[in-house]
């Protein structure tokens, strides 16, 4: 009799592998890798995430003759995705006297442990099951949850499974309704979610905000003195009201007021998941973020990264974390000078995980460029975390020339504290002298300056998340992939996002024809059920079927010849880049029969005039024309990032004239 243990993927049996047992032997079945313990009476297997899925009945997969209810009263087929894998286990299984659960710890994880497991019992129902949980690859951690192991949890897994039921028919069945009635399927079919489409409107409804937005003039004074500016308090809409104050300032101005004290700036709070890759998307896609973190979890060099903790565990052996990476990080020395170490703490303490925090030191020549620069946020962050606070030198001055107030601010960074390490946060620093009350100062130059009121800003992939947590949209293992999905099926671009013309229209439509489909409130009541069957207070078929009313609802008051007429207007201002300059028609997106895409005339084919495209990499119509042609500029995303086309026929001409 033997010892089964299945873990999440090939990587994180391999290295558990290696800390349970010496000498490990690899075993190999067609392309897929496994451990056996040289006693022989223990194996590890990797299983590459979900090896079993749920889909439609194959009756149900014609598009534009399926009703959509029928979608809703579907009974799921499973279908394992991993033959191979499968084979391992229920021949692994047969022997076994023991299973050990060591997939992920959280309700993705817990799921795809439980698929594991109910092919296991299929060959032997009466094994022996455990699980053990871990939240770091480490030497220390593995040991530790292999001496402790607990029950495997099967509400968190079915909180997973609804998850997924859920997130299946909402997405088919919302996506197929959308699809056909634009007209858009095959390769091009318009993509539409219970997440995905709330976020969406999110940006949208900022994009009409901006465009919709007429900006207003008003006026502010400002006084310059002997290295300091200082401002009049008070903001004018009235020109004349501004000037009237403007020409009664003198040529000197008096101290009524100074006042200088130290503040003390609080350190960084430990990195959750929304904070962690809010950080990280200033300088990389969320997605791909939290694809490197999950390598760096996996190979044992950072603590799993799908956490809501902002609080470390009393348990986590802080200082000996620390003296570890001082070899490769001297700014360690910071958080060791200290007399007592306190770690700061955010809001939220959950018991599944601590913060993110590094679990082995690494060298840059250890890991790629960017695994450096994730590894290297995550250090910093959790020293930050542990280091002093900064200390400012605070200045505040009023004065007062013939009865005009001025105000004048100024902040001097006197002690780094955490700054020294946390290199991510700007330090602003703006100059104030030493001044005393009443002291008389020569103003130099006196301003009036005319501004406008500015449009709120376009969300960023930072403020989108932080958005999306508000709102309950989605979880902190899915909203990367939301905002990735966005990106990949065109329907947003840039950084900050802008949407496509595509975009703007399946959102105003949705908001005129089925509205609850575009807000957070059903997706956050949804989100709180999947919670209470993880709780075990909900079942799961309880919460499906909720969600099935819910849906049902929504597709009996649809205008369905509304949907598809402006569905498909909208789309059209997708793919019209302007006019064009042999025959006044308009310029349009096509497809050649070899599927190559490029641009025409929609007066084919009385007009032949066409401009190339490149063929690779994801196309994006931008709202910028430009000038010479008033063709709409165009950009392309690569897996590189964005590339500028710009005008198409600016292009077309540049390559002609060098070409020839």
């Amino acid at each position: 009799m033997s010892w089964l243990i299945i873990t999440e993927k090939d990587n994180t049996a391999r290295r558990i592998a290696s800390i349970l047992f010496k000498d490990v032997k690899k075993l190999k079945k067609g392309r897929v890798t496994y451990y056996h313990s040289p006693s022989g009476d223990a194996y590890v297997v990797g299983l590459k995430g979900h090896i079993v899925e749920l889909d439609f009945p194959k009756e149900l997969n014609n598009w534009s003759k399926t009703p959509l209810e029928k979608l809703l009263d579907v009974k799921f087929v499973r279908k394992i995705k991993e033959k191979t894998i499968s084979s391992i286990l229920k021949d692994l299984a047969k022997d076994a006297s023991r299973v050990t659960i060591a997939t992920d710890y959280d309700r993705e994880g817990e799921l795809i442990g439980v698929e594991a497991l109910e092919m296991v019992k299929k060959v032997n129902p009466n094994v022996k099951v455990d699980r053990v949980k871990y939240s770091a690859v480490t030497e220390q951690e593995i040991k530790a949850a292999f001496s402790k192991p607990v029950t495997v949890d099967f509400n968190l897994a079915n909180a997973a499974l609804a998850r997924q039921k859920i997130d299946l028919i909402w997405g088919a069945t919302l996506t197929r309704l959308v699809s056909v009635h634009s007209g858009r399927m095959g390769k091009d079919f318009l993509s539409v979610g219970r997440v995905q489409t709330p976020t969406l409107r999110l940006i949208v409804d900022r994009e009409l905000e901006i465009q919709g937005f007429k900006p207003e003039k008003y006026y502010e004074i400002f006084a310059e003195f002997d290295g300091f500016v200082a401002r009049h308090p008070e903001r004018y809409s009235n020109r004349e009201e501004a000037e009237k104050v403007f020409s009664a300032i003198g040529e000197m101005a008096e101290v009524k007021s100074f006042s200088r004290r130290k503040v003390e700036e609080a350190k960084p709070i430990p990195f959750n998941t929304t904070e962690f890759l809010r950080e990280a998307s200033k300088f990389m896609s969320p997605h791909k973020a939290m694809s490197i973190a999950e390598t760096l979890y996996m190979n044992g060099y950072i603590s799993y990264p799908r956490t809501d903790n902002t609080v470390y565990p009393k348990t986590l052996n802080i200082i000996g974390i620390v003296k570890s990476l001082a070899a490769v990080f001297p700014e360690a020395d910071v958080v060791l000078r200290q007399e007592k170490i306190i770690p700061s703490r955010g809001r939220r303490e959950t018991k599944d995980h601590p913060p993110i925090y590094p679990t082995g030191v690494a060298s840059k020549n250890e890991l790629s460029k960017d695994e450096w620069r994730i590894y290297e946020l995550v250090v910093r962050r959790f020293l930050a975390t542990l280091a002093p606070k900064a200390v400012w030198d605070v200045r505040k001055a009023d004065l007062e020339s013939n009865g005009v107030r001025f105000v004048a601010n100024g902040r001097t960074l006197l002690e780094k504290g955490w700054r020294e390490i946390y290199i991510y946060s700007k330090v602003e620093e703006t100059s104030l002298p030493l001044l005393k009350k009443g002291e008389i100062l020569k103003i130099h130059k006196k301003r009036l300056e005319e501004k406008e009121t500015k449009p709120p800003h376009r969300f960023s992939a930072s403020s989108l998340i932080k958005a999306m947590e508000r709102l309950n949209l989605g979880t902190k293992s899915t909203r990367h992939e939301i905002i990735q999905k966005l990106m990949s099926r065109g329907y947003i671009h840039g950084n900050p996002f802008r949407p496509s013309e595509t975009a703007l229209s399946v959102i105003n439509v949705l908001k005129e024809t089925a509205e609850t489909i575009t807000l957070p409130d059903m997706t956050a009541k949804l989100e709180e059920e999947m919670d209470m069957i993880a709780e075990g207070k909900k079942n799961e078929l309880e919460v499906v079927q909720d969600s099935k009313n819910m849906l049902r609802q929504i597709l009996d008051t649809i205008d369905y010849g509304k949907l598809s007429r402006e569905l498909k207007e909208g789309i059209k201002k997708d793919k019209v880049l302007g006019k064009c300059p042999e025959c006044e028609g308009e310029l349009v997106l096509r497809k050649s029969k070899a599927k190559k895409r490029f641009i025409g005339c929609s007066n084919y084919p009385d007009c032949t005039f066409t401009l190339p495209l490149p063929q690779n990499g994801t196309l994006y119509v931008t709202s910028k024309l430009c000038r010479e042609h008033g063709i709409k500029e165009v950009k392309i995303r690569t897996k590189k990032g964005y590339w500028n086309l710009g005008c198409p026929y600016c292009n077309y001409l540049r390559w002609k004239e060098n070409s020839g």
